[in-house]
């Protein structure tokens, strides 16, 4: 492929992460090195519908040092969004809109940070693109503490996301054990059809301060299974606390919410998570005479930059600052993922896999990972996790505060 001259735009999509704006700073910083290529570079609001509304910023008019300070700036800083392109085969408004700015504005290289659901966005885009006429480079950026996309060992957010909740779910367990009396602790962790979040409670019991029992939604749950495995652990202790995935589900594909009452859908069609802890103490409410908590992490495991995996932080950067390079040496309709090398230290290089392998494909926890009863994470996780959370940030401060990036959010104009 040519080279080719104009301007950058990059969006953020889907949940917010704890280092989404590290990638951000890798391709804003990478792509303001390129003015004899790239000309102008944008920051979308919102994401795909900040293109749609032509609302994007200039970042070129961002100080340097502000740009940085997006490593340890959580959420997403340029607004997130979840809003699903229709089929071009059945409704091409929006790609029509879309092809309209990009040639307004010569941008030339899109870049979109998020998971599945962004992935199946960029593919879509870069396929009408293409078949439009209109040369661009579309690369997609992962991101999601889900840590469910295909073809990479990992996805940025998760690591950060497992070390927050290994780290809380070890402060809970010094709690939630303080007393004489009998208690059961619920952790109602983030995470649709993949558990890769809630097993990372168990890297707790590493230090002796974990869950007892561990329930995924790779398998489904009965609740008087989990009575009995609660029964179980009361037997040896009087304290239980059990780790539970949000998307856990019944043997007939039932949420637990979805047991009392109805369930929002949002714009991808995918059942509003959350209330799942609750469900299940109100069950074990029924059956146990003893104090029941459920503590829901919720946005905190997400945004918890304070306890951001270093290693994180810096493979997000990364991951962004390759996407521009590839881009530039006319690389196009991929993403860019991690491959671990296969030795005893930690090792990973940034691979590129094709967009229309990773939208929309979901990656589960092993089954072999768990444990035969299903309550339960196996050392294979813990080997596959623990490199992935090293390293402790060094987060600025200001007034015994962390110091956020604080961007001017200048509107670009044609």
């Amino acid at each position: 492929m040519s080279q080719l001259k104009g301007n950058l735009i990059f969006g953020q999509s889907g949940g917010p992460t704890s280092v989404i704006n590290s990638s951000a700073a890798g391709v804003f910083l990478e792509a303001l090195k390129h003015p004899e290529t790239i000309e102008k570079v944008y920051g979308a609001k919102h994401g795909i519908v900040g293109i749609l509304n032509e609302e994007f910023y200039d970042m070129g008019q961002e100080a340097p040092e502000e740009l940085k300070l997006l490593k340890h700036t959580p959420s997403s800083a340029l607004g997130s969004v979840r809003y699903k392109l229709a089929d071009p085969d059945v409704d091409d408004t929006d790609y029509k809109r879309l092809l309209d700015v990009f040639k307004k504005y010569n941008i030339r290289y899109f870049f979109y940070n998020g998971g599945n659901d962004s992935m199946d966005t960029c593919n879509k885009i870069s396929k009408f693109m293409q078949k439009s006429g209109w040369e661009m480079r579309v690369m997609g950026v992962p991101k999601t503490i889900d840590n469910d996309l295909y073809g990479t060992d990992h996805c940025p957010g998760f690591a950060s996301a497992a070390r927050y909740l290994a780290t809380s779910t070890m402060e809970v367990y010094q709690d939630a054990t303080v007393y004489d009396t009998p208690q059961i602790t619920i952790l109602e962790v983030m995470g649709r059809n993949a558990g890769w979040l809630t097993a990372a409670t168990s890297l707790a019991n590493i230090k002796g301060a974990g869950p007892d029992l561990i329930y995924l939604p790779e398998l489904p749950i009965n609740f008087e299974d989990i009575k009995e495995d609660v029964e179980n652990v009361l037997k040896t202790k009087n304290k239980v606390i059990l780790a539970v995935s949000e998307g856990v589900h019944t043997e007939d594909g039932k949420l637990l919410p979805e047991l009392v009452g109805e369930v929002a859908v949002d714009a991808f069609g995918h059942k509003q998570m959350g209330g799942t802890g609750e469900v299940l103490a109100d069950y074990l409410r029924d059956h146990f005479d003893i104090k029941i908590r459920a503590i829901e992490f919720s946005l905190l495991q997400r945004c918890a930059a304070h306890l951001a995996s270093q290693r994180d932080v810096d493979e997000a950067f990364e991951a962004g600052a390759t996407a521009v390079r590839k881009a530039l040496e006319g690389v196009t309709d991929h993403m860019v993922g991690f491959k671990r090398a296969d030795k005893e230290e930690y090792e990973c290089e940034y691979i590129l896999i094709p967009l229309d392998k990773v939208a929309n494909t979901e990656k589960k926890v092993p089954r072999e990972w768990i444990n035969e009863e299903g309550n339960g994470i196996l050392p294979a996780y813990y080997d596959y996790a623990l490199p992935l959370i090293q390293g402790a940030v060094d987060m600025p401060m200001e007034d015994g505060l962390p110091r956020f990036a604080r961007l001017k959010k200048v509107l670009a104009k044609a």
